[in-house]
């Protein structure tokens, strides 16, 4: 008899593992069969705001492959519209419910991927049958909030709540969609994944796009008039709105898990190992935005939720499951983002994350520009780097810019991920010509910076 894997979740981390069992196993030998309650499987959510926005015009190109390619082209038994509600570890079954035809079925497993992603984070206030509230963390999410902005009446003002990724994003994509645009964040500034002073290069950028940034502002309710949002009501008073976007972050979606005994780290995701493994249970087996990662600079365990980490893990899971081997290595933290023509990346530690880690260290920030700066088209550009005193150890960098600057954090990444030293930075071999760099590359200039700063402290 075949082995069977259930995997639950039919996004990028269940179906990366799904495929790749596969690819080492026929279905002679092994059996599997996907879970997924919503419409879509193996999509890119990171690609939502720029189908709302028009940028890319058709639902379809965010999808990679449909359910009925996994079924002809894999042979994976993709269950659409049928969500997981138990995981008996006992007896090897799942429970599912299936939301359109109704009905409840039980199926065994002998190997389980646990996929679940992560769940929007929703605070009272925004639950309500008022039209016009929308999160974006699903294509279905996606779906319905297009197709609010594209009735009539159609929105004229948008308010974003929360200043993280998904949020301005969400503000270019309103502004893109010709709305005028309120961001209300609760923290001091808008992208927290920076520090401070790169953030509000940020916020100086927004509100030259138009965007309103209200900041140090907590939502407590929405307003309505017939059936519709009218108003944002916060700690200052109301906002005026016609559509509401939720940017608010997301949290690990572990209740199955906590429900079954699976171990919870103290990210609040699971507790996985390198193999993707749930210790302490045989043969199952979690990757994605509901599991913890090993931080490879801070060493703590920490819940990044990324599309590229999801993918990473569930091939690293579906190649073990069908008896290969693979680890997955942890993460630093990269991550890049744009507000219409302003570009920013991440990577490593901010101050706050160094300080918590118990890092001694030193910052710099470095101004340059994209280009040479005779060469048309030449835009400023901010790179912060944080190195470990005394060494020089590169801990975190933060680049702010236009044109070509977020990218730029791809080599930071590497010198970080290989514990690179500022003092080895100066000497990296980068491209150079006037269309794509100055003769020194902002990233070098930066390092030059930083090393000059270590000497400074040591004195």
């Amino acid at each position: 008899m075949a082995q069977r894997l259930i995997v639950i979740g039919g996004d990028a981390a269940g179906m990366s593992a799904a495929s790749q069992a596969r690819r080492r196993q026929g279905p002679d030998d092994l059996e599997i069969v996907a879970f997924e309650r919503g419409h879509f499987t193996s999509y890119s959510s990171c690609g939502i705001p720029y189908w709302i926005s028009g940028l890319v015009s058709e639902r379809d190109q965010l999808i990679t492959r449909d359910p009925e390619t996994f079924r002809t082209q894999f042979h994976i038994d993709v269950r659409m519209r049928h969500e997981v509600t138990a995981i008996d570890l006992g007896r090897r079954e799942v429970v599912a419910r299936d939301l359109e035809g109704g009905g409840e079925v039980r199926e065994r497993f002998d190997t389980l991927m646990y996929a679940t992603g992560a769940l929007p984070i929703q605070p009272d206030w925004a639950r309500t049958d008022a039209g016009g509230v929308f999160g974006v963390q699903t294509l279905d999410d996606g779906a319905a909030l297009r197709a609010w902005l594209d009735a009539d009446p159609k929105p004229r003002r948008a308010v974003v709540v929360g200043g993280g990724y998904i949020g301005v994003e969400m503000a270019e994509a309103m502004i893109q969609r010709g709305l005028s645009v309120t961001l209300v964040e609760r923290a001091e500034q808008p992208m927290s994944t920076v520090d401070p002073d790169m953030a509000e290069l940020v916020t100086d950028a927004m509100h030259g796009l138009g965007i309103q940034i209200r900041t140090g502002l907590s939502v407590i309710g929405l307003e309505e008039r017939n059936g519709r949002v009218s108003a944002v009501v916060t700690t200052e008073g109301p906002i005026p709105a016609d559509v509401v976007v939720l940017g608010l972050g997301v949290r690990p979606n572990v209740g199955l898990a906590e429900a079954a005994g699976l171990p919870i780290g103290p990210s609040g995701a699971i507790r996985v190992d390198r193999r993707m493994r749930v210790p302490g249970v045989e043969d199952v087996w979690a990757a994605g935005d509901c599991v913890e990662s090993l931080h490879r600079v801070s060493g703590l365990p920490v819940h990044v939720p990324l599309g590229t980490h999801a993918n990473k893990q569930g091939r690293v899971a579906g190649i073990n499951i069908g008896g290969g081997y693979a680890t997955f290595a942890g993460v630093i933290g990269t991550a890049v983002t744009k507000v219409c023509d302003l570009e920013v990346g991440r990577t490593g530690l901010r101050e706050r994350d160094a300080v918590a880690s118990g890092f001694e260290f030193i910052s710099v920030i470095a101004q340059s520009t994209n280009r040479a700066g005779y060469y048309p088209g030449s835009r400023p550009m901010t790179v912060k780097l944080i190195a470990e005193k005394p060494g020089g150890r590169l801990l975190g960098a933060q680049i702010v810019g236009w044109s070509e600057a977020a990218k730029r954090i791809d080599p930071l990444a590497v010198a970080l991920w290989n514990e690179m030293t500022v003092d080895d930075m100066t000497a990296l071999d980068l491209g150079y010509a006037p269309p794509f760099a100055p003769a020194w590359d902002p990233v070098l200039i930066a390092a030059r910076k930083a090393v000059d700063a270590l000497a400074a402290a040591d004195r």
